[in-house]
C-alpha cells in the first residue's frame, strides 16, 4: 500500500513551492497557486506582438545575441540529429517504426494534400529543454513526411538564447521541406487577466491554420489545412519522438476527437499529477485528485479516488475518457477551429473562472467533439532532470505499448457529458456548476 504524499510544509510554504515551479513555467503553466487568485485590475497597455504570416517572413522583434555562435551551433546539431549528445538531454529510447506505420504519408502523395500533423509551442526560457523538445518534434517529423508537417512556435522574449536557436533553426527545416512559423510576442502572463493572455498566446500558435482557412483557395502561396489536420500542441515537456506519435496514434486509433498524456511534477519525493487545475473526470466532473478547503495536497497520490473506472484504466496504462485534460501534451482534430471557430479563451461573465484548455475542452463538449481521452503510457516531465525521473519511475512510452502481442485498447464512448463540472476559483471556494453554464443558447 503506497503511503500518502506528506507535505510537512505548511500552506504558506505550500504556496510559494507551487509559485516557483509557475514562474519557471512562465508562459504555460496551469497548475496555480494553492489559493488560485483571481487577476484583478486591466493590463497597463495592450500586448504588441509580431506574428509571421509567411513560413518565410522574419520576426520583427530585434533580438540581442547572448550566445556564441558554437553554442549556438550545438543546439542546432542536437535537435537535428537525433544522436547528439551535447548539450546533454534526455535519453530516448529508438523508435518502432512498425507501431507508427499508418500514420506516415507516403512521398507518392502530392503536397497538394496540404498539411496533416500540425505541430504547436508557445516556449520561453526554455533553452536546455530545446535540443530534446524540438529534436523529439524534428524526429517525429521526419518519421511522418516533412512535406506535410508544419511547426509553429511563439516565442517569449526570452534572454537565455531560446529564441536564438529557434530563429536559426530556419534553414534546417525548410531544407526537410517543414513549413515553419517562428514569431515573438511580448505578452505576459504575469500581468492582470492571465488566463485571457495565456489563451492569446495559444491561439498566436494556431494562428497559421486560421489564417490559410481564409485564404482564397486558389492561392498557392500559403500551405492548406483541412479537418483532417491533425494539431500537435505541446507545453515545454521533456518529450520523445514516441510519446508524440503515440498519442497521435491513439487518436486515430481510438477515433478520438482530443487525447492528452499525464504530466508531473516534483515537489517532494514522488511525482504529483501536475495539471490538476485543468483535468476533469468523467464520471463526476471532478478534479483528479482531492483538494481540501485548506489547500493541502496530501491525497495527490490517490488519483482517480471517487472514479473507479478511470482509476482502473490508468493503472493498467489504458486510454480513458475524460471531461477535460491538457497535462503537457494534446493532439486533437483542427475540425473545430475550421467548423466552429473554437478557439481558447478566458472564462465569459458568470463562467467559472479556470484554465484556458478546460475551456477549450468544454467547448469542444458543446459542438459535439466528445471524444476526449487520457493515455497513461505517455509520461511527460517539464525538464530533462526531472524527465528522466518520471520515465524511470512511471515508464517509457515503448515499455507500456511494445509488449509482444499487444492489442490497442478501445474506449466505449459516453455521449454525454456530466451534469456538473467542479469549478475552483480558490481551494475554499470549490463547487459544482452545470457543464455548459454561459454556452450559447443555454
Amino acid at each position: 500500500m503506497r503511503k500518502p504524499l506528506l507535505f510537512v510544509a505548511p500552506a504558506t510554504c505550500l504556496f510559494l513551492v507551487f509559485l516557483g515551479l509557475y514562474l519557471r513555467r512562465e508562459q504555460l503553466a496551469q497548475v496555480p497557486r494553492p489559493k488560485f487568485l483571481r487577476p484583478d485590475g486591466e493590463p497597463r497597455q495592450a500586448a504588441s506582438t509580431a506574428v509571421a504570416d509567411e513560413p518565410s517572413t522574419a520576426t520583427a522583434t530585434t533580438r540581442h545575441e547572448t550566445l556564441p555562435q558554437e553554442t549556438r551551433a550545438s543546439y542546432i546539431n542536437s535537435i537535428m540529429d537525433p544522436d547528439a549528445d551535447d548539450p546533454p538531454r534526455l535519453h530516448c529510447p529508438k523508435l518502432d517504426p512498425s507501431r507508427y506505420q499508418h500514420l506516415q504519408i507516403g512521398n507518392e502523395e502530392p503536397v497538394s494534400t496540404g498539411i496533416r500533423y500540425f505541430f504547436a509551442l508557445d516556449l520561453r526560457q526554455c533553452l536546455p529543454l530545446l535540443p530534446r523538445l524540438i529534436g523529439s518534434v524534428v524526429e517525429a517529423i521526419r518519421f511522418l513526411g516533412p512535406e506535410h508537417c508544419a511547426l509553429s512556435i511563439v516565442e517569449g522574449n526570452s534572454d537565455d538564447g531560446t529564441g536564438e536557436v529557434l530563429a536559426a533553426l530556419r534553414p534546417n527545416l525548410e531544407a526537410l521541406g517543414t513549413t515553419y512559423y517562428f514569431s515573438t510576442s511580448d505578452i505576459n502572463p504575469k500581468e492582470a487577466d492571465r488566463i485571457k493572455r495565456l489563451a492569446a498566446l495559444r491561439n498566436l500558435a494556431i494562428q497559421p491554420i486560421l489564417d490559410a482557412a481564409r485564404s482564397a483557395p486558389n492561392n498557392e502561396k500559403k500551405p492548406t489545412f483541412s479537418s483532417n489536420t491533425t494539431v500537435v500542441f505541446l507545453n515545454d515537456v521533456a518529450i520523445c519522438a514516441e510519446d508524440i506519435l503515440e498519442l497521435a496514434h491513439q487518436r486515430d486509433h481510438l477515433g478520438a476527437d482530443m487525447v492528452c498524456g499525464m504530466d508531473w511534477t516534483y515537489v517532494g519525493r514522488d511525482p504529483t499529477f501536475y495539471d490538476v487545475w485543468v483535468a476533469r473526470t468523467l464520471a463526476g466532473g471532478d478534479s483528479f485528485f482531492e483538494i481540501p478547503p485548506d489547500g493541502s495536497w496530501d491525497s495527490a497520490w490517490n488519483l482517480f479516488w471517487n472514479d473507479g473506472a478511470a482509476r482502473a484504466r490508468f493503472r493498467a496504462h489504458r486510454p480513458f475518457q475524460v471531461f477535460s485534460c491538457w497535462n503537457g501534451a494534446a493532439v486533437f482534430s483542427a475540425a473545430p477551429l475550421l467548423e466552429h471557430a473554437v478557439r481558447f479563451r478566458a472564462p465569459r461573465q458568470g463562467e467559472c473562472y479556470q484554465g484556458e484548455p478546460q475551456l477549450f475542452c468544454k467547448d469542444l463538449w458543446f459542438y459535439g467533439y466528445r471524444r476526449i481521452a487520457v493515455v497513461p503510457a505517455v509520461n511527460l516531465e517539464y525538464s530533462n532532470e526531472a524527465g528522466a525521473k518520471i520515465k524511470e519511475a512511471k515508464g517509457y512510452t515503448s515499455r507500456w505499448v511494445g509488449a509482444p502481442g499487444l492489442e490497442d485498447d478501445t474506449i466505449e464512448w459516453q455521449k454525454e457529458p456530466p451534469e456538473k463540472i467542479k469549478c475552483i476559483p480558490s481551494y475554499d471556494k470549490q463547487f459544482f456548476e452545470v457543464w455548459n453554464k454561459t454556452q450559447p443558447g443555454t
